[in-house]
């Protein structure tokens, strides 16, 4: 168990320091892109170069993974000081949030389909 706990945190804060470092690569560049962002990208390329071996992370996303709707907690407190501006643009909102919803998921459909046919001989 406190072996476990233990992992847990270092690989926590490898990704927290992967976070970070894209944040910093951000602002040192002048890229007009989210730091979190940046982090995911940077993270990604270390594990498709196999920098980072995907055990390297795993019980640390693992848990995370796990506990992800508590970290929406704070969104949804967040959003009800905001109900003025929900009842004036709540559905403009909401239509933004469908069309962006099935524009992500239709993308990542045809990325699937791309790269099984790649595959397939």
């Amino acid at each position: 168990m406190a072996t476990n706990l233990i992992k847990i945190t270092w690989q926590t804060v490898l990704l927290w320091l992967v976070f970070r470092l894209g944040g910093y690569l951000v602002g040192v560049l002048h890229l007009s892109l989210p730091g979190n962002v940046a982090g995911m990208l940077l993270m990604f390329a270390l594990l498709a170069s196999g920098l980072v071996k995907p055990a390297l992370i795993e019980a640390a996303s693992g848990f995370l993974l796990k506990h992800f709707a508590f970290f929406f907690i704070p969104i949804s407190v967040g959003l009800m000081s905001f109900g003025p501006l929900v009842r004036q643009s709540g559905l403009a909102l909401l239509a933004i949030l469908l069309v962006s919803a099935l524009a992500g998921a239709a993308v990542t459909g045809v990325s699937v389909q791309m790269l099984q046919r790649r595959r397939e001989p």
